[in-house]
């Protein structure tokens, strides 16, 4: 091995500098190179360079590559220095410290890196670079799962239009890009909460998909977040309380902690609950907010569930660790709760749907059947009256006819109840709560089936117990057939029946008790036989009127005004 001084001499030598050259030899080992970019490669022990006449204007490119090596020595990003076959010229700290290579000078780029999977969008991008003169660009997968981009641009001589070179811009995006998979991956899941296919709809009780939901988030939470210890509350709107449906390591305490959404006095959840924003809490023990959950719990993260603006509920993850959370699990938390509360709305639609159907279904039935019901009981009515006192056995025949007819519509009733309960149905749905009209029977007296048919439809929703009379006659045997122990809370007939007025019903009916609940219905200005004038002065309340077509709010207040007026209880 030499040990003479090293000299690099950049250009193609003339006779003159050949002379040169041969006598440097004698005291100094010469290197000859043919440009400055391939001196740049044997510049480390070099004790002088000597530049020919033709390379003179490329001294000052190598003065420049020497000069801003000391700023690409300092820059946090790898940068390499190219041939056209991808070998490494020159290398930067960075990336020799990245690749824990002292020396990377001639080593093939892609080799000392593994040979990583080009991910796009060039895959091909230092051959772009070369071939078209412009700068490209590609991320690069390596085994270790590390992910690198790689920036790359043309290197051009002075005096060569053709680029041989490229300088390569190395960032390692390892970080972002595994994040970026993560929220992918999050949001996947969460679309994936509630995904459930129309067999599985049909075949799966409304249960059944709560428990699967819930089954999925502590599933997801725990493999995908890491979090061990869940709660998720939901926000009734009405009151304000954060209702607990799910809870996975909390204390079962304070799992049934009744909490509502306020900025104070409601811990961490009350305060997310109250003003939408997300929470972290890094000591437990220095957190004025905190109210313990999970036992030995030291810090906590907690998120608004967000519907359509709207905030639903709360999502909290605890950690027996202080400052086991950061910025980054926060915002994973953010985008999971979003397909979370999405994943609770849908479940909350397909319950309010299958209630609505239920309750649709229910309907539907009581509708076809309600009035051939009440053609029973008048069928039953007219032939007790017909025969009474002849045969014992056909009465007590026909008051069991009476009894199992009425029975039907209370079962329909108690089945639309059990298929469609209250709570299952949103807020936006439900039916208007009147219970002064709860089990309060009403007979409805008209000859007009449309009538009879809309009092059902009408009333029943509310609670009551309606039967159909066709005329005068029929109205007084169902009267009497009511039942003593119960009777009609309510009357309501049509000042002109085809047998009789409503008048002349309201005499009848009084013989058999003293006091008549009656309502009577008439048209705008139509009462030729004065009968609401007559009914007055026998006693019908002033305001027991209803004028055709009668609108539900008007029709509901003037039930519920008689009822009131007579103070019956409610059977």
């Amino acid at each position: 091995m030499s040990h003479k001084p090293k000299i690099i001499f950049i250009g193609q030598p003339s006779s003159q500098e050949d002379r040169v050259i041969r006598q440097l030899q004698e005291t100094y080992e010469v290197d000859v190179v043919d440009s400055p970019i391939r001196a740049r490669e044997s510049l480390e022990g070099v004790s002088g360079i000597y530049i020919s006449s033709e390379q003179a204007a490329e001294s000052l490119q190598l003065a420049r590559l020497l000069k801003n090596e000391r700023i690409l020595e300092g820059m946090p990003d790898g940068v390499a220095l190219l041939d056209s076959d991808n070998s490494i010229l020159w290398a930067n700290d960075c990336l020799r410290h990245w690749l824990d290579r002292e020396n990377l000078v001639g080593s093939n780029f892609y080799q000392v890196l593994g040979n990583p999977e080009i991910l796009g969008p060039d895959y091909c991008p230092f051959h772009t670079a070369l071939a078209t003169g412009e700068a490209s660009s590609s991320t690069l997968r390596c085994s270790d799962n590390r992910y690198y981009h790689v920036h790359c641009v043309p290197f051009y001589d002075a005096n060569d239009s053709t680029a041989d070179n490229l300088i390569v811009t190395v960032r390692d995006v390892t970080s972002e890009t595994l994040q970026q998979q993560k929220m992918a991956a999050i949001h996947k899941a969460g679309i994936a909460l509630a995904d459930l296919t129309a067999e599985e709809v049909f075949q799966m009780h409304v249960d059944d998909r709560i428990d699967l939901l819930k089954s999925n988030i502590i599933h997801y939470t725990k493999d995908l977040l890491n979090f061990d210890v869940v709660e998720i509350r939901l926000l009734a709107q009405e009151t304000g309380e954060l209702v607990p449906i799910l809870s996975e390591g909390i204390d079962a305490k304070a799992a049934k902690r009744q909490l509502y959404a306020k900025p104070a006095g409601q811990g961490v959840t009350g305060f997310v609950a109250a003003t939408g924003k997300s929470y972290l809490c890094e000591d437990t023990a220095e957190d004025p907010l905190y109210i313990e959950g999970c036992l030995g719990a030291k810090s906590s993260l907690t998120v608004p569930l967000i519907q359509h603006d709207e905030i639903i509920g709360t999502f909290n993850v605890e950690s027996p660790e202080p400052r086991a959370f950061t910025e980054n699990d926060l915002q994973f938390l953010e985008i999971f709760s979003r397909d979370v509360a999405n994943a609770l709305n849908t479940l909350e639609l397909l319950v309010a749907q299958q209630a609505n159907t239920a309750q649709a279904s229910v309907e539907a039935i009581h509708r076809e059947v309600a009035l051939p019901v009440d053609e029973i009981l008048n069928d039953a009515v007219n032939v007790m009256e017909t025969y009474i006192g002849h045969d014992s056995t056909v009465v007590e025949r026909l008051q069991r006819i009476l009894r199992n007819a009425r029975d039907i519509k209370q079962l329909i009733h108690k089945v639309g109840q059990e298929m469609a309960p209250a709570e299952a149905v949103p807020s936006c749905a439900k039916i208007e709560s009147r219970p002064t009209l709860q089990r309060r029977r009403v007979l409805v007296v008209d000859d007009d089936e449309s009538v009879r048919s809309a009092a059902h439809n009408l009333l029943d929703r509310f609670g009551c117990v309606v039967e159909t009379a066709h005329d005068g006659d029929e109205a007084i045997f169902m009267f009497r057939n009511a039942g003593a122990e119960t009777g009609y809370d309510v009357v309501i007939s049509d000042i002109k029946l085809s047998d009789m007025s409503g008048y002349q019903l309201l005499v009848k009916l009084k013989e058999q008790v003293d006091t008549v609940p009656m309502i009577l219905m008439t048209g705008f200005g139509y009462d030729p036989g004065h009968t609401i004038v007559k009914a007055r002065q026998l006693g019908l309340s002033a305001n027991a009127i209803l004028y055709k077509p009668f609108r539900l709010d008007q029709l509901l207040e003037t039930v519920e005004a008689m009822i009131a007026a007579r103070k019956v209880p409610q059977t």
